[in-house]
């Protein structure tokens, strides 16, 4: 059944997870890894096994309107952030060229932190990502690479944020696509690293089952 869109939550979040995904400044420059998805190199880090699809975000009847729908991993919850363009929240909804349409909780399922969703205006969806990452505060080691996202060309980025609050360094990823109807970034962040690679799993659910509506 779909959720009720509420208001962007500003104390009701964890200080340090608003630190990481919502927050515009400037950062470092980025790494390239040209290459699409390659085999695995030997001690190289291998990719989460894909939970099963427990629920479908974007299409008809779903939590947030979307230009694309993707898989959810189970007890993950979705919620609509409801006027994403008030200029009120700016600073929370805003980064780069990017707005914030929707955020999935991952604490129903015992992890700390936000598979979000956001759209930027038409245009390549490399473009948009680095923008994105560019106004994340304190973001470092950044890399991108070309990848698919479903059937979908996409863009990914893996980088370090330095978070001010902790004052340690937590690893975060995003993918972009574009689609006719704008290019859309998914974002995982999380507490620390270790809830993010907790969380990668459910990442790549909604990457590999992207698609376009």
């Amino acid at each position: 059944m779909p959720q009720r869109a509420r208001p962007i939550r500003t104390a009701a979040v964890p200080a340090a997870l608003v630190a990481a995904g919502l927050l515009l400044t400037a950062c470092g420059a980025p790494a390239t890894t040209p290459e699409p998805d390659a085999p695995a190199r030997a001690g190289a880090p291998q990719k989460p096994a894909v939970p099963a699809a427990a629920a479908t975000l974007g299409g008809p009847g779903s939590a947030c309107a979307l230009p694309v729908s993707f898989a959810l991993a189970e007890s993950w919850k979705p919620e609509a952030i409801e006027n994403p363009e008030d200029p009120e929240f700016a600073a929370l909804t805003r980064q780069g060229p990017a707005t914030v349409r929707c955020e999935v909780d991952a604490k129903p399922s015992g992890n700390i932190g936000y598979l979000r969703v956001w759209t930027a205006p038409k245009g390549p969806a490399r473009t948009a990502l680095e923008g994105f990452v560019k106004a994340e505060k304190g973001s470092s080691a950044v890399s991108y690479r070309e990848t698919r996202a479903g059937a979908l060309p996409a863009t990914e980025v893996t980088y370090t944020v330095r978070d001010t609050l902790t004052e340690e360094t937590k690893e975060e990823r995003a993918f972009a696509v574009s689609t006719p109807k704008g290019t859309v970034i998914v974002h995982l962040g999380g507490l620390d690293t270790d809830e993010h690679r907790a969380m990668l799993p459910a990442y790549e659910l909604a990457r590999t089952t992207t698609k376009a509506l």
